[in-house]
């Protein structure tokens, strides 16, 4: 399957559903286990005594396949992240060499800095109870969790349907690129129109949120799981801390796959440079991606001009809903807040929301 076929089936997950266990037979088998007790483990003050014991079995000098890298980075990231930030303890500043190592050696075969970012916590870390049912709430689990709430489970499962979806929109965006150079207005309105049904069915579903999720249980408990490395030094791979960005949505390609197509002109300002530093989190191939259709023409004097405005909405009541989520589920709990990518969230998503529907027909 080529890459077009695959994001326009997949959207921006795996190609295959993501490898779930390594296998009792494994050489990696430990780490399935210490995945599945991970959030026992994290009860206890001396996890990270515990975890300082762990002989983390290296990767062949030959990369096994990616589904298998991918896990193992999943299983890395979770225990790096977890050991420097477990919470009921004051964060570490240095990560301990049996776990770093491992980590940055993955990392670097998957082209990525060495923490656990949004590709690990939601784009690989996912299964289907049915294999032959959609990629949807109700139909998928997680493989790897911090707690053992259910919250943590939902709040994934909930990215990994709205990045299950982006396969429409992927697909729409794709179709739009033949019609615009083709000038086939017919076509290219056609494709509007499922770019604005697909977005506003991830709204649709970033809405649930609230469902089986509870604020105080996300910012106490699992949260702090995912912030950001700051002055971190990796034992036995460097001497100088590091920073590393958390886990955070904006290194999801979808918005900026939507923000691209449409040609939305953000001001220059340290929100949009810190949206591009978010592309060193995302795997390459969404890299690639993401330029490409930053290179197609424009579709804003091409496409009927009522769809156009509709996918400005839709775009700006996602990042509405994201918004209110942000103030409910973190602005509330404390007096500064910032994201888990180290952030001021809230006066960067009030300014795109602003320059969203200002890109509108008037």
């Amino acid at each position: 399957m080529n890459s077009n076929a695959i994001f326009a089936s997949r959207g921006f997950l795996p190609a295959e559903d993501p490898l779930v266990r390594f296998g009792d037979d494994s050489v990696f088998a430990p780490l399935d286990e210490w995945g599945d007790n991970l959030p026992s483990l994290l009860e206890d003050p001396g996890f990270r005594s515990y975890a300082r014991g762990l002989r983390i079995p290296p990767l062949p000098d030959r990369d096994p396949a990616l589904p298998m890298l991918q896990l193992y980075y999943v299983r890395l990231g979770f225990l790096a992240s977890a050991y420097i930030h477990q919470v009921g303890m004051e964060p570490v500043k240095l990560l301990p060499a049996n776990l770093a190592v491992p980590l940055c050696d993955v990392c670097t075969r998957l082209g990525r800095p060495p923490i656990l970012s949004y590709d690990g916590y939601a784009l690989f870390n996912w299964k289907r109870f049915n294999s032959a049912e959609p990629i949807m709430l109700g139909n998928i689990d997680t493989i790897q969790n911090f707690v053992k709430l259910y919250d943590e489970h939902w709040f994934i499962l909930v990215h990994v349907e709205i990045e299950a979806i982006a396969a429409r929109l992927l697909s729409a965006i794709l179709d739009a690129e033949t019609a615009v150079v083709a000038v086939d207005r017919p076509a290219l309105d056609a494709a509007m129109r499922r770019v604005v049904q697909a977005v506003w069915e991830q709204v649709r579903v970033l809405r649930r949120i609230p469902e089986k999720m509870d604020p105080a249980l996300y910012y106490k408990t699992f949260r702090p799981y995912i912030r950001f490395f700051e002055e971190v030094i990796y034992e036995g791979v460097g001497i100088t801390p590091i920073d590393h960005r958390g886990e955070t949505g904006a290194q999801s390609s979808v918005i900026p796959a939507l923000v691209a197509f449409l040609k939305i002109p953000h001001k220059p300002t340290r929100l949009t440079d810190h949206l591009e530093d978010m592309r060193r989190y995302m795997p390459a191939e969404h890299r690639a991606f993401l330029k490409r259709v930053e290179a197609m023409p424009s579709v804003r004097e091409l496409v009927d001009s009522t769809l156009f405005n509709d996918a400005l909405e839709a775009l700006a009541t996602f990042r509405e809903t994201h918004l209110g989520f942000a103030r409910e589920y973190i602005s509330r709990w404390v007096e500064d807040p910032r994201g888990t990518g180290g952030t001021p969230y809230l006066e960067w998503l009030d300014q795109l929301i602003a320059e969203t529907r200002d890109f509108k027909f008037v």
